[in-house]
């Protein structure tokens, strides 16, 4: 399986989320309350978004 690079960009709302977005595919967004979390939710959508 290839691994694919793509851009996303990490935003912190007033609550304290990280709110995560792949700017490649439009309504690609997710969010976590750490970085890790967000960045595995923004994977997951990544995939159904392929």
């Amino acid at each position: 399986m290839k691994k694919l690079h793509l851009p996303i960009m990490i935003e912190v709302d007033e609550d304290g989320y990280f709110i995560v977005s792949c700017p490649v595919f439009k309504g690609c967004h997710s969010y976590g309350e750490t970085i890790d979390e967000a960045v595995e939710n923004i994977k997951e959508v990544i995939d159904m978004c392929l």
